[in-house]
């Protein structure tokens, strides 16, 4: 039986917290990501995705730091599979972090140095590309979540959601040893404010409490599978709607949600 959602308080998106500590969280996590290649069984079902959805680019919303479409690139590269262009965005956007994304796969990712909001895309940046979201939908409470469903079915987006567990303490559990190594060693690659986060990291352990802290807490705001087909259910005439997991190390699993618009005269 699958817990009740609960959408506590993260210090990521808390405006209080210090850009130093958001930056470690954000980094840490897209470095765990990497270590313990937990996109790679993720990368066919996207391939899949971007075939059945006839695209070749891919706005990317919520982007962080920009390392999960990098490491999801060179997975879908690493399969044999196309490789689409991606647009990284956010509504607190990383510039700085994207620009040397961009330097190193620069056929690859473009991004867009102003503020996003993923509930509402801007026609322009919508057109002729899917939508990607990636351990980035349990930041949203469930009115704004189904906002973001509802701009992209609007706009007759594809989308497709990535979370690296299903709900509940457990099963954020195997990705622990991937972040508590990414956050010893983030002092070192930390672009910015390096003592910063050797003070956070190797001084005290407030970056470790301040992740550990969010992990959990995004472990019990992660979406189920029911709820997500709730979110969407007006919209099942309109779109084809299927959900999927995929096994990392350690016995770790997470899950992918998408949505590929009908065609008109297939609707029926």
């Amino acid at each position: 039986m699958v817990k009740p959602r609960r959408h506590k308080f993260e210090f990521n998106d808390s405006t209080a917290t210090p850009l130093a500590l958001k930056e470690n969280i954000v980094e840490a996590l897209s470095r765990g990501l990497e270590l313990g290649g937990i996109l790679d069984g993720v990368a066919l079902p996207f391939a899949a995705f971007i075939k059945a959805a006839k695209v070749k680019q891919v706005l990317d919303l919520c982007s962080g730091a920009g390392r999960p479409v990098r490491i999801l690139a060179q997975a879908l590269k690493q399969a044999g599979g196309e490789v689409p262009k991606f647009l990284l965005t956010d509504k607190m956007p990383h510039p700085h972090a994207w620009s040397s994304l961009q330097r190193e796969l620069p056929e690859t990712i473009q991004f867009v140095p102003t503020s996003v909001d993923a509930t509402a895309v801007a026609a322009d940046l919508s057109a002729n590309r899917a939508r990607l979201i990636i351990n980035a939908l349990h930041h949203f409470p469930p009115a704004a979540a189904s906002a973001l469903f509802a701009d992209a079915t609007r706009q007759q987006a594809p989308i497709f959601i990535v979370e690296c567990f299903e709900r509940g303490y457990r099963n954020f559990l195997p990705m622990l040893p991937y972040l508590f190594m990414a956050h010893q060693v983030n002092p070192i690659f930390a672009p910015r404010r390096k003592l910063a986060k050797a003070f956070l990291t190797w001084m005290t352990p407030i970056g470790a409490c301040a992740g550990l802290w969010d992990g959990l807490v995004s472990s019990m705001r992660v979406y189920s599978e029911d709820e997500l087909r709730l979110m969407v259910a007006e919209y099942g005439k309109e779109y084809e709607w299927s959900y999927g997991t995929f096994d990392f190390k350690l016995g770790g699993r997470g899950y992918y949600f998408q949505g590929i618009p009908i065609p008109r005269a297939a609707r029926a």
